[in-house]
């Protein structure tokens, strides 16, 4: 289903085209916090902490897949508006193939260096066997994640989203099934965990692949669009390298974070595992909010409508400002209630340590949210360069002050967790000093012009 978002009230039209993807990024991380509860509450911290460093190398990993299937998608997205058939047919083709054969590869390059990227976690001994075991089963389902995203792009690419949130939702439930499988019947586990996690992840791949050949019949490739035309080679790796670098920079720097947290111990693994993910859900609404937000910019700066434009941006800043205040309240009070949804009571420790991540990070999500907002809106600009850059000052400040403040005895591991949210107003100050600065620009030139 279309939507267009140039007429009509601003704010509901915004929040009416944010909320299925709210949905679908919510379920997206339920799928993805699944191993972690399950494997927190029945396995203990050691596992827990195995599980949860694993995570920012998958994400990491996986980002880079995702890049390249998004910027990819837009490129589809268009040629079907245009009914460009013939050439939509051998763009779909190139851009398997290139996003197929990076896949294959990194595939390739973490089995054979799974030893080496424990090293460069700085996974404590105590956690190796269990890391490597999680590690080397869910490295075989990245073809999965490459094959699912390709075509749920690809399907969203001609107005159909439902169907690849309907897969995402049956693979979460089948994930959920398989870990309690495993973990409670069959006592299998780390290994059994990411057995469940790799085999629904296949099931997903396989359902969206069946769907696009079954159900849409004008994409099926004849043998006249099998070849590599240097142009449409050149477009998709322009359209999904700014795309790639924001979300690999972003994971990166994440990534990194995760190798100093593993120098302080098994306890503080396992709580920034857990705390990582309730903090994901609690910002995830406002980051679609403000993907949303992205496309509404697009459409009114194409159809010429500036007020709009600055309505918009009243609007969408008013929304994002009282849900991120809300979620604060929420997150600051109840702590360390929801650190038990992952960690045993007895926990006290592991408890302690995460409810101090999530009451630093839960104070400044208004930082978050308006730095998803300038995302958005530079995206929507066309100018998405800017967004890398507004990453790479979030991510680089973070990553710059933990490595500087956590040795520093007295202030130890909260110079971590309060790194995080200096990076987001830092950024947030620099969008909106250049915002400001290219807006008194515009209105200087057409002053000169009138």
């Amino acid at each position: 289903m279309q939507q267009s978002l140039t007429e009509g009230s601003v704010s509901k039209s915004m929040l009416i085209f944010a909320y299925p993807m709210i949905i679908g990024n919510l379920l997206q991380q339920f799928y993805n916090v699944a191993d972690t509860l399950i494997v927190g509450r029945f396995l203990g911290p050691d596992a827990l902490a195995a599980v949860g460093a694993s995570f920012a190398l998958m994400t990491f990993l996986t980002s880079i897949l995702l890049g390249l299937c998004m910027g990819s998608g837009v490129i589809f997205s268009m040629l079907f508006g245009a009914s460009r058939t013939d050439e939509l047919k051998n763009n779909i083709f190139i851009s398997f193939v290139l996003t197929g054969i990076l896949a294959v590869a990194i595939e390739a390059l973490v089995l054979f260096f799974t030893d080496p990227l424990l090293t460069l976690l700085q996974i404590p001994a105590s956690l190796l066997d269990q890391t490597r075991s999680y590690l080397q089963i869910i490295f075989c389902g990245i073809l999965f994640t490459f094959l699912y995203n390709f075509f749920a792009s690809l399907s969203r690419s001609i107005g159909n989203s439902l169907i690849p949130l309907a897969f995402l939702a049956l693979s979460t439930v089948l994930n959920i099934i398989l870990d309690l499988a495993f973990i409670l019947v069959f006592h299998s586990g780390v290994w059994g965990a990411a057995l469940a996690t790799v085999f629904s992840q296949g099931i997903s791949a396989l359902l969206m692949i069946f769907y696009c050949i079954r159900h849409i019949p004008f994409l099926k490739l004849q043998r006249q669009h099998l070849f590599i035309r240097r142009d449409a080679l050149s477009r998709i790796l322009q359209y999904s390298l700014l795309t790639c670098i924001q979300q690999s920079i972003m994971n990166f720097g994440i990534l990194m974070v995760q190798g100093l947290v593993n120098r302080f111990g098994v306890a503080v693994m396992a709580a920034f595992a857990a705390a990582v993910k309730i903090d994901a859900f609690a910002y995830m609404p406002v980051q679609d909010f403000g993907n949303a937000f992205s496309t509404f910019i697009a459409q009114n700066q194409g159809a010429g409508q500036k007020e709009r434009i600055r309505l918009g941006i009243r609007s969408a800043i008013a929304i994002a400002t009282i849900f991120s205040l809300t979620i604060s309240v929420i997150v600051f009070t109840f702590a360390d209630k929801l650190m038990l949804l992952f960690i045993q009571p007895d926990q006290v420790q592991i408890i302690a340590i995460g409810a101090e991540y999530l009451r630093i990070e839960g104070a400044c999500y208004c930082g978050i949210g308006c730095l998803f907002l300038l995302y958005g809106l530079f995206r929507g600009l066309g100018k998405p360069g800017i967004s890398v850059v507004l990453t790479v000052v979030s991510l680089g400040t973070r990553v710059l002050l933990a490595y500087l403040l956590a040795p520093i005895p007295s202030i130890g591991l909260p110079g971590i967790w309060w790194a995080i949210p200096i990076g987001w107003f830092l950024a947030d100050f620099c969008g909106i000093v250049f915002y400001l600065f290219t807006q008194k620009a515009s209105a200087a030139c057409r002053r000169r012009q009138s």
